[in-house]
């Protein structure tokens, strides 16, 4: 192999100095007082490592860092470290198996003490430790060791040759923690430390000052922040709770809050408020996917703490690709665009839509609803309506499914007409939603979260930081499937498992050439489709709003959309 084409797409992502916003907005930290901000999705911990939510990823950002992160338009840009390592400035090994970041100097938890090498050593043993149920585990995927070489140098080695090494400690969904802070948060006892969860030591702008889970959060300015004069803010409020519609009012119509995140309402509404005035609809499309699971463990309540693990054995009719596929045949997505999202959505086939290298059109099919030949498809297969009650049987078993989803005015909306046309090809669908806070929170203990999955179907949106899909198409191996063993931690949410699949993870964490390992990346989209466990819908933008008072915004969807939060500022009116 010829080492240095090896890192053909990272090295293309290398490219980064400062093109942040550029805040030419001087002055003292803290001079602009309190940024107030609605997530009405209300966070239930500060600690990403414990949960898959977006806002907890989200909230945390404005606490915890990593060594790199992902600007607005997707490009990798050093954070903690100094710069980004490569094969050419020599950070990178010339067989690829170690990756070596130099850490900014003098940078400083918000207590006073100083960030070294060993909090990032600490923090690969924390989510690999055993029982500890890691929700970013897939971020240290083939990563056999991280070594402080002294305390400014950090040097992570794989098991083998790794064409793409910024994941371990790179993006918002891979922060540093504070070794210090979690030393007794090891394994088992990770959601335990109650403490360090809801208020961790960060080396980010804003310190935790209250934690309240599922409801509010209050930071302030870091007096140890390493940019002087950051962040403009004293103060953030960070509230939780609501819906999309009250969160979007609150910022476009009252002018209550500055910044509003993810208004999954109808556009037309959301185009009226924006007219008022006082504020800015953004929008910024990454690789978020508004998707159906099709739950391949058998969820069946009386199986008890069983249900939805592999000793309940596979779901009764869920497993077969021709259900799932008729399923998919039956859904007009163009409508759910039109009437949910607009130009905030697009049609998609596939759960890796982008960058546009990736995106497979094997799947495209699904862009036309054909419910005719859904039913033949079913009819063909033998899976009819025997008893004549118009639900068709599975082996005997009716096809009734518990379609559940969180709790959102554009998401029951999708949930009424899938249902109806599920209907219309002989499959019964009970609807259910759950409030946002819990259905995506971590508690281990909660029956409603979307990683328990005790319903049939599941609706929701998941993306990737950053723009190459390693790590995340590696969500979806066996041993990422949410279990008691794990803590109900996972990434792999519908249950889907074949040798086959988890091959083609390995075999793309060691593929080179940006070509090469669009082949794999489109071949494991294409598996997952094919198999009918996740069911594509809509290919979502970000869509959020900011007061027009409000300056510095750069709207991501490859990392946190409060990713240069460190340089929002007031404009002046």
């Amino acid at each position: 192999m010829k080492t240095k084409s090896l890192l053909l797409c990272a090295t293309a992502l290398t490219v980064f100095s400062t093109a942040v916003a550029a805040d030419h907005h001087e002055g003292e930290r803290g001079r602009d007082g309190q940024l107030s901000i609605i997530y009405w999705q209300a966070p239930s911990t500060l600690n990403p490592y414990l949960s898959g939510g977006t806002k907890e990823v989200e909230s945390a950002s404005l606490v915890l860092e990593s060594l790199a992160r992902f600007s607005n338009t997707g490009e990798i840009t050093p954070w903690l470290a100094e710069s980004i390592p490569t094969v050419e400035n020599g950070g990178v090994a010339e067989d690829l198996t170690s990756i070596t970041w130099t850490l900014k100097e003098g940078v400083m938890w918000s207590d006073g003490t100083a960030l070294t090498a060993n909090d990032a050593v600490f923090t690969w043993q924390y989510c690999t430790a055993e029982g500890g149920g890691c929700a970013q585990a897939s971020y240290f995927d083939g990563v056999e060791s991280v070594v402080a070489v002294d305390d400014r140098t950090v040097q992570i080695n794989f098991d083998a040759p790794k064409p793409f090494p910024y994941t371990a400690l790179v993006g918002s969904e891979s922060p540093i923690l504070q070794a210090a802070q979690f030393a007794d948060c090891l394994g088992a006892a990770a959601p335990t430390c109650v403490d360090a969860n809801f208020g961790p030591i960060g080396t980010g702008p804003f310190v935790v000052t209250e934690f309240r889970a599922n409801d509010v959060i209050q930071f302030e300015a870091n007096e140890n922040f390493r940019e002087a004069g950051k962040p403009a803010f004293s103060t953030v409020l960070f509230k939780g709770g609501g819906d999309a519609a009250a969160a979007a009012r609150s910022v476009l119509e009252t002018g209550e809050f500055d910044y509003a995140w993810n208004l999954q309402i109808d556009p037309t509404v959301l185009s009226d408020m924006e007219a008022r005035g006082l504020g800015t609809v953004v929008t910024a499309f990454g690789t978020s996917v508004e998707r159906l699971h099709l739950n391949q463990f058998n969820p069946d309540p009386a199986l008890g703490d069983t249900r939805s693990t592999a000793e309940a054995g596979p779901h009764p009719f869920l497993t077969d690709p021709i259900v799932g596929q008729a399923l998919s045949m039956a859904i007009d997505r163009q409508l759910l665009v039109d009437i949910g999202y607009g130009a905030g959505g697009q049609v998609t086939c596939n759960v890796l839509p982008a960058p546009e290298i990736y995106a497979s059109t094997a799947n495209d099919a699904c862009k036309t609803q054909d419910i005719a030949g859904a039913i033949a498809l079913l009819d063909g297969a033998g899976i009819v309506d025997s008893d004549g009650d118009g639900i068709r049987e599975y082996e005997g078993t009716p096809m009734v499914v518990l379609y559940q989803t969180s709790t959102n005015a554009v998401r029951q909306d999708t949930q009424a007409l899938v249902k109806q046309w599920w209907s219309e090809i002989g499959v019964e669908a009970e609807l259910r939603n759950i409030d946002a806070s819990v259905f995506f929170g971590g508690d281990p203990a909660s029956p409603d979260t979307f990683q328990k999955f005790y319903a049939d179907i599941e609706m929701y949106t998941n993306n990737f930081a950053g723009v190459d899909p390693e790590a995340y198409m590696a969500n979806w191996k066996c041993d990422e499937i949410p279990s008691p063993e794990t803590q109900w931690q996972g990434s792999n949410i519908q249950r889907f498992c074949t040798a086959e699949y988890d091959a083609l993870v390995d075999e793309f964490a060691t593929t080179a050439g940006i070509e090469a390992r669009a082949d794999i990346a489109k071949r494991m989209n294409d598996m997952i489709m094919q198999s009918y466990s996740i069911i594509p819908l809509i290919h979502r933008g970000g869509v959020s709003a900011h007061a027009n008072s409000l300056g510095g915004v750069l709207i991501s969807d490859w990392d946190t959309e409060l990713w240069n939060i460190k340089d929002w500022y007031r404009v002046a009116q």
